[in-house]
């Protein structure tokens, strides 16, 4: 719908449109996948940033938890940056060793 910018009744609503992407990050334990959404704004918080965009997951985990996103006054320009900034910095998913297991055991075992 081109004209999808003249339902915003009223600026404070913040009406934006939403863009999704996917990028793989390369990394030796193996490939991440991060979504990415876009919201495009009928009327941004700052003029020249029309863009937001975000990625669905946080790098660098284990020591500043940092989600990549990034703005921009087009697509590109917020999706590049956003790209970059997952690039940044490592992936460290959660080690599931430490964490209680969660495995009921079997159901042919009495307890």
């Amino acid at each position: 719908m081109a004209e999808w910018h003249h339902a915003e009744q009223d600026p404070s609503d913040q009406l934006c449109q939403l863009h999704h992407f996917a990028v793989q990050k390369h990394q030796p334990e193996g490939d991440i996948e991060f979504v990415i959404t876009i919201k495009e704004y009928v009327n941004p918080p700052y003029p020249k940033m029309k863009f937001l965009a975000q990625a669905d997951k946080q790098t660098n985990q284990k020591a500043a938890p940092f989600t990549p996103s990034g703005w921009g006054s087009s697509l590109f320009e917020a999706l590049s940056e956003c790209i970059r900034e997952i690039h940044r910095f490592p992936y460290e998913a959660q080690d599931n060793s430490q964490q209680p297991s969660t495995v009921n055991p079997p159901s042919n075992v009495v307890t």
